[in-house]
C-alpha cells in the first residue's frame, strides 16, 4: 500500500538487484537508483549526482550511504543529504510478491 501522495511503481523481478549493488531505472520520467545492501535491505535514491551528473547506481555503498563513482561525494540513505553539498531525494522501497516496487 503507497503512502498517502505517493504513487507505487513496480519495476520487475527482485533479483535484478544483487546484494551490495545498485541499479538503475527510469520511472515517470525520473532517473532512480535502487539498492539492495548487505543485510538484503532496499534503498531508493534519485540516481544521478547532483555536483557532477554522476550515475549513484554505480557506486560504493554501506548500510548508511552510496559513494558516487565520479568525485566520491557520499549520500545518506537516511535522508538523501550529502555534507558537500546538495542531497539528492529518497524513496520509499519495498519488495512484494518478488517484485520491486518505489513510491513516488
Amino acid at each position: 500500500m503507497s503512502a498517502p501522495g505517493l504513487t507505487a511503481h513496480r519495476l520487475g523481478p527482485a533479483s535484478q538487484v544483487p546484494v551490495g549493488e545498485g541499479r538503475g531505472f527510469s520511472v515517470e520520467g525520473r532517473q532512480i537508483a535502487v539498492f539492495r545492501l548487505r543485510d538484503s535491505s532496499l534503498r531508493a535514491l534519485d540516481a544521478t549526482c547532483p555536483h557532477a551528473g554522476g550515475p549513484l547506481a554505480d557506486g560504493q555503498l554501506d548500510a548508511r550511504k552510496v559513494v558516487c563513482p565520479l568525485h566520491m561525494r557520499a549520500y545518506s540513505f537516511a535522508d538523501g543529504s550529502c555534507p558537500e553539498g546538495p542531497g539528492v531525494a529518497v524513496h520509499p522501497v519495498r519488495e512484494e510478491a518478488g517484485e520491486l516496487v518505489v513510491e513516488l
